[in-house]
């Protein structure tokens, strides 16, 4: 289940709750309203390319022997 995260606009609170996509939108946690604003909010990846470190910024592609190490090969 994705976790959606929602704005008062009656007090201005945020809060958020994991709930099945067509469930109805829940009363504000702080004040009690029954009218919340949905936000868009970005998802979070781990693993894969999405966390891979990449060359260095200035570097040269192709590792040891592909020009960007001294090893003198050329």
């Amino acid at each position: 289940m994705p976790i959606y995260e929602y704005e008062c606009p009656d007090c201005g609170s945020r809060f958020d709750r994991r709930a099945a996509m067509h469930t109805p939108d829940p009363a504000c946690a702080s004040c009690g309203a029954a009218k919340v604003r949905r936000l868009i909010s970005v998802f979070a990846s781990t693993g894969g390319a999405a966390s891979s470190p990449g060359p260095e910024p200035g570097s040269a592609p192709g590792g040891c022997c592909g020009g960007s190490c001294a090893c003198g090969a050329r």
